[in-house]
């Protein structure tokens, strides 16, 4: 993969699309503001940039936050899950997350759920 450290590389489990989701979360207060996707090269850039950039799924292009809404997510920390198929990018978030204009991508609302509780 072009650009990524060799030894990041070889622990990814991309999908068939070659991408990951990114789980964004804001660093400070554990706000999760949106779900993302990244290819290698936007993990690539995402890393040694210090701005979040992500893979359009849509545009088939990628894109770096608030590059043309002014909301920039700056990198706080990068992790990668246990399986290797998951990144959690910990971000400041300048302004909203979501493109609705609110502050994270899941205001839409809690679904009902039976709460559970340990035996």
């Amino acid at each position: 993969m072009p650009g990524l450290d060799p030894t990041v590389a070889a622990r990814l489990t991309l999908t068939a699309d070659g991408l990951l989701p990114a789980v964004v979360q804001q660093h400070d207060t554990g706000e999760v503001l949106m779900l993302a996707w990244m290819d290698a090269e936007a993990l690539h850039r995402t890393l040694t940039t210090g701005r979040a950039t992500y893979w359009s799924r849509s545009r088939q292009r990628h894109w770096v936050k608030g590059e043309t809404s002014g909301n920039r997510q700056w990198v706080r920390e990068v992790r990668l899950d246990c399986d290797g198929d998951t990144l959690l990018v910990r971000v400041d978030q300048e302004g909203p997350a979501c493109h609705t204009g609110t502050r994270t991508c899941f205001d839409a609302g809690r679904l009902d759920a039976v709460v559970g509780s340990p035996a």
